[in-house]
């Protein structure tokens, strides 16, 4: 059993949508977020066909390296690269998979993070 504690142990931000327009705001958001909340761990999650647009050349290329830099980490929702034929192989440098957007949502949330959808 995770032992949690009264104050979240970190940031987990949920993207998801058919293309990189509908989550570009989650890469906005999770600068302000680091910005106000030095030093916590940040994640960003996208899932659903919006994980076409993490690939080189993508829309999402200049928001992913700028939050890449800052540390904050990109992961794709393995489910939503197999539904949108993206392979792990054109994935943008830096950017992580888990193998089910739900279930890491999910865990990080009994892991005592915070959790916001954008």
């Amino acid at each position: 059993m995770v032992e949690q504690s009264d104050s979240p142990q970190g940031l987990v931000l949920h993207g998801f949508g058919p293309d990189g327009g509908h989550v570009a705001a989650v890469f906005r958001s999770a600068g302000n977020a680091a910005n106000a909340l030095p030093g916590a761990a940040i994640e960003i999650v996208i899932q659903g066909a919006a994980v076409t647009s993490l690939v080189a050349g993508g829309e999402l290329s200049g928001p992913v390296a700028e939050v890449l830099e800052r540390g904050i980490a990109v992961l794709a929702c393995e489910n939503s690269m197999r539904s949108a034929t993206v392979d792990r192989a054109s994935l943008l440098p830096g950017v992580g998979t888990v193998p089910s957007a739900v279930a890491h949502l999910a865990a990080r949330q009994w892991e005592n993070w915070a959790y916001v959808r954008l």
